[in-house]
């Protein structure tokens, strides 16, 4: 029983955390790949 509520709220959770650092990590992909590329280093 407890189980299977921790892993519903698990996988909740990984849901949650996906959409909310998409925008991010979409944002840290083009300042960080500009700087990246400019230094000639790719993250």
């Amino acid at each position: 029983m407890f189980r299977a509520i921790a892993d519903v709220l698990r996988q909740i959770g990984g849901a949650a955390a996906t959409v909310v650092t998409l925008p991010f990590r979409a944002l840290a992909r083009l300042f960080g790949g500009a700087s990246g590329s400019a230094r000639g280093r790719r993250a």
